[in-house]
């Protein structure tokens, strides 16, 4: 199994975590990777946009002039498409964009993202995280010491002190282990994991 040295968070080193070969060693499959983040796009998309079809307009009960005589096309009603005001043709309606990608899909690609990130020495393992106030010059000053600007950092736990402190930061992701996805991987260029969100995402993804 590859390891990988463990900081403290004053970046002094305190030793060192054997990584599941099956999680963060893995094989990269791009077209997973393509296909999950498309998914985690889509299924963020309210699709709330809406149009007035036919049936939706207001009026349109009678007909809008006699059938002969005006030199016009003869109209039935208000409401069809072709009139002013009338209803769309085809324009959109609520729905949902989500699609299915499956479980064993979802998880190889998580594995994939990982692997990207351990084999290109973008993942940092440290023994814990936490601050002593939830003050935002503390948590720039745990990331100039490890040389951070654009970074995601899983925690096997909840912390309010690191949740407050990191949220003003535009380019900080805050992630427990359990929710960590391909996307925020892939977002951020370097990766921080406490070595307790190493050993739960083991758990979750290792032994396939």
């Amino acid at each position: 199994m590859p390891k990988i040295t463990v900081y403290n968070l004053s970046r002094e080193a305190v030793g060192e975590l054997e990584l599941d070969a099956t999680v963060f060693a893995a094989e990269i499959k791009s077209h997973l990777l393509h296909a999950v983040v498309r998914k985690q796009l889509a299924a963020r998309r309210a699709g709330t946009h809406a149009v007035k079809r036919r049936a939706d307009v207001s009026g349109g009960g009678r007909k809008p002039f006699k059938q002969k005589g005006t030199g016009r096309a003869r109209q039935g009603t208000s409401r069809a498409p072709q009139m002013r005001g009338g209803g769309v043709v085809f324009g959109p309606i609520p729905r949902s964009y989500d699609f299915k990608v499956n479980k064993k899909e979802m998880a190889a690609a998580l594995r994939s993202a990982l692997s990207t990130r351990a084999g290109a020495g973008e993942l940092i393992v440290v023994d814990g995280l936490s601050l002593q106030a939830p003050k935002t010059k503390e948590a720039l000053a745990f990331l100039e010491r490890f040389e951070l600007t654009d970074v995601l950092l899983v925690t096997d736990d909840a912390n309010d002190n690191v949740r407050l402190a990191a949220r003003n930061l535009p380019k900080v992701t805050l992630l427990q282990a359990d929710g960590v996805n391909v996307y925020d991987v892939l977002l951020r260029s370097r990766l921080v994991m406490t070595a307790g969100a190493v050993e739960a995402v083991s758990r979750r993804l290792g032994g396939e």
